[in-house]
């Protein structure tokens, strides 16, 4: 059975869902494409850049919180998720989440009707997490836009997994999703 990508993205609101990947940080800001609170532990060398996010969406609709820990970190996604205020709430996880601090996001997010997007390193998923996502970007060398991506469904509650070649469109600000680079029309197919 194929499932159809706008089932599943944008992300089902009121839940906490997981991504992981080289693309998981581009995942998260087209997930988000709007207000948002990304939450960082501070003790991070690097730093998001919000003007870097321009092209996705506007930098003056994120709010960003650096707490000195994991524990920190996500006591702000609870309040955050739960209060309701802004309708997306992102947070960098650091070290695998337990099933009582993943169920706690998952009760706030109900409870503010807020969606919630934790990136986290493979391997690390949580069993309260709605859907878990694999992000990649792909090299075309028929475009020189560099936002074509694989994303893939790798858990979903709902029981529906899937993988789709994405591409941001910047004009509409919408994810879009395109053939995988071999069977476009006019490109060489790759030999088998």
């Amino acid at each position: 059975m194929r499932v159809d990508f706008h089932t599943v993205f944008p992300l089902r609101p009121a839940r906490v869902h997981e991504v992981y990947g080289p693309s998981s940080m581009s995942f998260a800001a087209m997930a988000a494409a709007g207000a948002c609170l990304w939450i960082r532990e501070s003790w991070h060398s690097d730093t998001l850049m919000s003007q870097g996010l321009l092209p996705i969406f506007n930098p003056a609709r994120l709010l960003l919180a650096r707490p000195k820990d994991q524990t920190d970190a996500l006591a702000v996604a609870e309040e955050a998720l739960k209060d309701g205020a802004l309708p997306f709430v992102v947070i960098e996880i650091t070290r695998p989440l337990n099933l009582r601090e993943g169920r706690r996001l998952q009760l706030a997010a109900k409870a503010g009707g807020t969606t919630g997007l934790c990136i986290i390193s493979d391997g690390m998923g949580s069993n309260a997490a709605e859907t878990r996502w694999h992000a990649a970007s792909i090299f075309d060398t028929q475009s020189e836009d560099s936002t074509l991506m694989r994303w893939e469904i790798k858990k979903n509650k709902s029981g529906t997994l899937g993988a789709w070649n994405v591409r941001w469109d910047q004009k509409t600000r919408r994810v879009h999703v395109v053939s995988p680079v071999g069977e476009r029309p006019g490109s060489a197919r790759a030999p088998s």
